[in-house]
């Protein structure tokens, strides 16, 4: 808000009209207010895209600020956890809170278990769950919550290692850390200066960092990604191989390359491909026939029952190993444009068939 008279501006420290120059960083007189201090100032003012790209600015800022603050204490954490024995448990109360939360979660699923813990319920039973042999993260903005503090000589005594992310490096749980990582912002993207802000997104993007640099030191795989995340998309796209959605036995069709463009053409109606694979006598694929060379073939007004299969075929088709990610199949189908494709084994024996709409079913695309 804007002060009503010169006295009250006075009183607040905020310069008299005609008077230059902000006050505290934050507040401009009438006079000399810039539209990015006025929309800061003015809640649901006119400038509402103004206001969002100063939050974003600062919030940016805040972040690109921790990389000339990034230290030999941020290796000193990374080792600690890779060289943990036990747990990692994160733990913040109110905004550092859900902030805590969310580093566990994404460090569990990169490969690091971790646990969130509330430091209240900690206080009252949870803290049993830490041991020696533990690493435990805790945030606060201030690094003097005492919700934190009041845990924090417990962890101690335990034996467990304390790794303190906070925006002040004299606080006092920086100072009782084992590795103090900065996680501060210069100031909060709120116009008040006052709701957690840049410095939250300051803290979680620390926290990704120490998950990321966490996960590279331990070579986590994709595989093992995606046995994290078995449930979604992602998921699905990472576990689903060629053989968990290929047609098998009966419903690949095929024929041998003795038989007639008849005989292909039904073997084609049965499997409801749209194709046949055509096999020499030890099963080897060795071709490929299609609706569209039916069409092309049909054009010719060739003889249904007199012409060879072995003629009228695709040669070299392309093929596909069943061990392959089913997400393969779907990179080649949309290459090639095609909706089929022939499933062979190191030999070249056919195993399976492939449709677009098999992976449509199984939610691979």
């Amino acid at each position: 808000m804007i002060c009503k008279d010169a006295g009250e501006r006075r009183q607040a420290g905020i310069e008299a009209p005609g008077e230059q120059g902000p006050v505290n960083g934050l507040c401009y007189t009438a006079h000399t207010m810039t539209a990015g201090s006025h929309t800061a100032l003015q809640a649901g003012g006119g400038n509402t895209l103004g206001l969002a790209r100063e939050v974003l600015e600062i919030e940016a800022a805040a972040i690109l600020g921790l990389i000339a603050r990034l230290d030999q204490s941020f290796q000193l954490a990374v080792d600690l956890i890779l060289n943990c024995r036990g747990r990692v448990t994160v733990s913040g109360i109110g905004k550092s809170g859900h902030i805590a939360r969310k580093i566990a979660s994404t460090m569990s699923s990169t490969g690091t278990p971790a646990y969130f813990v509330h430091p209240t319920e900690a206080s009252h039973g949870d803290l049993g769950m830490v041991t020696r042999d533990d690493v435990f993260i805790a945030l606060s903005n201030s690094g003097e919550s005492a919700e934190l503090l009041a845990i924090v000589p417990l962890i101690k005594r335990q034996g467990a290692k304390l790794i303190a992310l906070t925006g002040q490096p004299g606080s006092s749980l920086a100072q009782q850390a084992d590795a103090h990582l900065y996680a501060g912002a210069e100031k909060e993207a709120c116009p008040l200066n006052l709701a957690p802000t840049a410095s939250t997104t300051a803290a979680l993007a620390l926290g990704d960092a120490l998950a990321l640099a966490l996960m590279q030191a331990k070579g986590f795989s994709r595989d093992e990604f995606a046995r994290s995340h078995p449930g979604g998309t992602l998921g699905r796209k990472l576990l689903t191989h060629v053989r968990d959605v290929m047609r098998t036995g009966d419903d690949m069709p095929r024929v041998p390359d003795t038989a007639t463009l008849s005989d292909a053409i039904i073997e084609m109606s049965r499997g409801r491909m749209g194709i046949t694979a055509v096999l020499d006598r030890d099963q080897h694929v060795i071709g490929i026939f299609t609706d569209g060379d039916l069409r092309r073939t049909l054009q010719k007004g060739v003889d249904l029952h007199a012409t060879l299969i072995a003629g009228v075929m695709t040669r070299a088709p392309r093929t596909l190993n069943p061990d392959k990610l089913a997400a393969e199949a779907v990179q080649i189908m949309e290459l090639h444009k095609v909706n089929q494709l022939l499933v062979v084994d190191d030999g070249q024996r056919l195993v399976g068939a492939l449709n677009m709409h098999d992976l449509f079913k199984a939610k691979v695309i």
